[in-house]
C-alpha cells in the first residue's frame, strides 16, 4: 500500500518541472492526480498513466476564478472527491532580475496576480469540497528567498512572502474544517525552466548552503509526501524550508 492510497490531489503548474515531479511521486504512492498547467498537462498525465497511476489533465489559468472552479469540478466529477491541493504554479524563471527601482508596475502586478492571487483563487475553489468530506490538505509553495531578502526580484520575493502570510491565516480560518494548510519553501532548484539558464547554474547561492550542491526537484519530494499524508494531520500553519541549509529558518 502507498502512503497516499485513496487520496485525490490537484497540483497546479504540474505540466513540467517541480510540479510534475510532485505529481509523479504522489501517483507512485497511490494518489489520483489532477494535473493543472496553463501550457498543457498531457505529458505528465501520460507518464502517470504509463506507470500504472491515475491522472487527469485540468488546464486552467490560476488567476481566472471560473477556470479554477471548472478544474475543481472536473476533478471531483472524475475522481469522486478532492482532498489535496498543491499550489505550485508561479512565475519565477521567466522574470528578469532587476533592481526594485527598475521593475515596471505592470510586471509587478502580473507576478502578484499569478503567485499570490492564484493561490487565493485555488484555495477558495477547493474549500467547499474539502468541507464536504471533512478533511483536506493544502500545501502552498513558498520560497527560501522570503527568509533571506534575496535581491533582484523584489516582486517575486514579495509575492512569496504574501503566500507565507496567507498560509498562516488560512490555517487559522480553515482549522475548524479539519483542513491543514502548510507551506514548503524551496531554495533555488534546478527545474526544467531553471536548469537551462546560466545565471541559475552559476548562482553563488550554492556556496551559502550547508550542502554545497544544486537543489533538484526530487529533493522536495519527501517534504511534500509528509505534508500530503496522514503523518502531518496535526500540523498546520507551518513552513518547511528545503534548501540545503541556506536559510536556517
Amino acid at each position: 500500500m502507498g502512503r497516499l492510497d485513496g487520496r485525490v490531489a490537484l497540483i497546479t503548474g504540474a505540466g513540467r518541472g517541480i510540479g510534475a515531479t510532485f505529481a509523479l511521486a504522489m501517483a507512485a504512492e497511490g494518489a489520483a492526480i489532477a494535473v493543472n498547467d496553463i501550457s498543457g498537462a498531457e505529458d505528465t498525465v501520460a507518464e502517470i498513466v504509463e506507470s500504472g497511476g491515475h491522472g487527469l489533465a485540468v488546464p486552467a489559468d490560476v488567476t481566472e476564478s471560473e477556470q479554477v472552479l471548472a478544474a475543481v469540478e472536473r476533478t471531483v466529477a472524475d475522481f469522486g472527491h478532492l482532498d489535496v491541493l498543491i499550489n505550485n504554479a508561479a512565475m519565477f524563471a521567466e522574470i528578469p532580475e532587476r533592481h526594485l527601482l527598475d521593475i515596471p508596475s505592470r510586471e509587478w502586478d502580473e507576478v502578484m496576480a499569478v503567485n499570490t492571487r492564484g493561490v487565493f483563487e485555488c484555495v477558495r475553489a477547493v474549500v467547499p469540497e474539502m468541507r464536504r468530506v471533512g478533511y483536506g490538505k493544502v500545501i502552498n509553495v513558498c520560497s527560501g528567498t522570503v527568509f533571506k531578502g534575496s535581491p533582484g526580484k523584489c516582486h517575486y520575493v514579495a509575492s512569496k512572502g504574501a503566500v507565507l502570510a496567507m498560509t498562516r491565516v488560512m490555517a487559522r480560518e480553515l482549522g475548524p474544517d479539519m483542513i491543514c494548510v502548510n507551506a514548503i519553501a524551496p531554495g533555488l532548484t534546478l527545474s526544467e525552466a531553471v536548469a537551462n539558464k546560466d545565471a541559475f547554474i552559476n548562482s553563488p547561492v550554492v556556496q551559502t548552503r550547508a550542502f554545497k550542491r544544486h537543489g533538484l526537484p526530487e529533493d522536495l519530494v519527501g517534504a511534500v509526501l509528509f505534508l500530503t499524508s496522514h503523518d502531518s494531520d496535526f500540523m498546520t500553519g507551518q513552513c518547511i524550508v528545503v534548501d540545503g541549509g541556506s536559510a536556517l529558518h
